[in-house]
């Protein structure tokens, strides 16, 4: 039997996150852009903390987890977004016809990739000594976001120019590792890749959950 989409009343989905997390800042702004915000409570985790409940509704231990009303936890970010756009009516953010479905799934998985990389370099830094930090893989990590980010500047995912167009997880996925740069690495992807520069001040202007899921820390 599928999950139930209705809402159940007073009963509120719950969404265990951290302001930084960019994958949680993903489920965020498709929140916002879904106009769920009135039915989720977001409360704070800490994946580094033995004690944090989220180890119980994630067994591996990571954020974004999202509790829906008959107490199922989703997760990772990918399912999240493609839960809550079945909620709200399916083809909105995740796209219905195949073609334009499979390149956002696929652009989401580039830009998760280029976070993926940017989280353990964080890690490696944050977690080991400088004296233990090995360099080779740090480079390791660096030439995924470079080729990466290289590939997205020689072809920018349009946004669709209707005005009540919502853009796809791929876009969104995007818009946050674009900002996870900015936020962890001081906007060093800027340097030399005018056109994504351009598409994040583009989707920024049109997706206010950016500016409002910023972190600062």
């Amino acid at each position: 039997m599928g999950p139930n989409f209705s809402n159940h009343g007073a009963t509120m989905m719950l969404l265990r996150s951290s302001p930084p997390s960019p994958f949680g800042r993903k489920v965020r702004i498709a929140i916002s852009l879904l106009g769920l915000d009135g039915e989720v409570t977001i409360k704070p985790a800490d994946p580094t903390d033995v004690s944090d409940s989220v180890r119980l509704q994630n067994p591996l231990g990571k954020i974004p987890v999202l509790i829906v009303e008959d107490g199922t936890a989703y997760y990772d970010s990918r399912v999240i977004l493609d839960y809550l756009d079945e909620r709200s009516g399916g083809g909105k953010i995740v796209p219905r016809d195949a073609a334009r479905r499979l390149a956002a799934l696929r652009l989401q998985a580039l830009c998760d990739g280029i976070l993926d990389a940017s989280i353990l370099t964080v890690y490696e830094a944050r977690w080991r000594k400088p004296e233990t930090h090995d360099q080779k893989w740090l480079e390791h990590q660096a030439g995924k976001v470079t080729r990466g980010l290289a590939a997205l500047e020689a072809a920018p995912p349009r946004l669709d120019a209707a005005v009540d167009a919502l853009p796809n997880v791929g876009q969104i996925a995007l818009s946050c590792a674009l900002g996870y740069r900015d936020l962890r690495f001081g906007g060093d992807w800027r340097v030399g890749l005018p056109h994504l520069v351009a598409w994040l001040d583009d989707f920024a202007a049109r997706v206010p959950a950016y500016a409002a899921t910023q972190a600062t820390e």
